[in-house]
């Protein structure tokens, strides 16, 4: 009969694979349907207001999935753990969620596509900490952690904020139905939140200062203050 501790090992040298399989067929249908809204609205090419709010509406979608895909690659990669029947779950709610934000995609529901955005930022940040709560237990991360304190309720005020804010954008456009400037500086915000070029920016350069380390210390993986 096999242990429960060569269970868990098992466990946990399949997960990343599973995990980024099913990521990457979710991120695919998500990047096929937002293609496929671009090209079946005609007023998109069309100069004007409406469809000016719609690309930084698109772009922002699309730095979305991106950064979720950069997120949970960066995390199976770093760190091991004992995966839990909600590493299944949510990337299809993640999926869901960008799904019907696509759909939502356009100058006639901008209010559920605001809320929509919200509600996925909370729910993959609420993701990712169930993963990181879990890596910190396994001893086979205790040199990534050996030096960063358990994150507090604090911490995540920066996230809340950003979900109250989308989610009161939503809320505000769904009840005026203003598309004007107030749309605007809503989609900016969105295009804010999501980060991706700085994200990619700073995983670049841990990546390298990685390396370097490690070639000094002799291939020794250094700690880090990342998490």
């Amino acid at each position: 009969m096999q242990s429960r501790g060569g269970m868990s090992a098992r466990a946990k040298a399949h997960m990343p694979m599973v995990l980024l399989t099913l990521l990457s067929i979710l991120q695919a249908l998500a990047l096929e349907l937002l293609w496929a809204h671009v090209r079946e609205h005609d007023y998109l090419t069309e100069p004007t207001w409406t469809a000016f709010i719609a690309w930084v509406q698109i772009g922002t979608t699309l730095l979305g999935v991106l950064l979720i895909w950069v997120l949970y690659t960066s995390m199976v990669m770093r760190f091991r753990w004992v995966p839990s029947t909600s590493d299944s779950l949510y990337p299809f709610l993640i999926g869901i969620l960008e799904f019907v934000m696509i759909a939502a995609l356009g100058p006639e529901s901008l209010g559920y596509w605001f809320a929509t955005l919200g509600v996925l930022f909370g729910i993959t940040t609420a993701a990712m900490q169930m993963v990181l709560r879990r890596a910190r237990l396994d001893g086979e991360n205790d040199e990534w952690f050996a030096s960063i304190a358990p994150a507090t309720l604090r911490d995540f005020y920066p996230s809340a904020s950003a979900v109250v804010v989308l989610v009161g954008f939503g809320t505000a456009l769904g009840v005026t139905g203003h598309r004007g400037i107030f749309a605007l500086g809503g989609a900016d915000r969105c295009s804010r939140r999501t980060g991706l070029p700085d994200v990619l920016e700073r995983r670049f350069l841990v990546a390298r200062d990685e390396c370097q380390q490690s070639d000094r210390r002799g291939g020794r993986r250094p700690i880090t203050t990342e998490h």
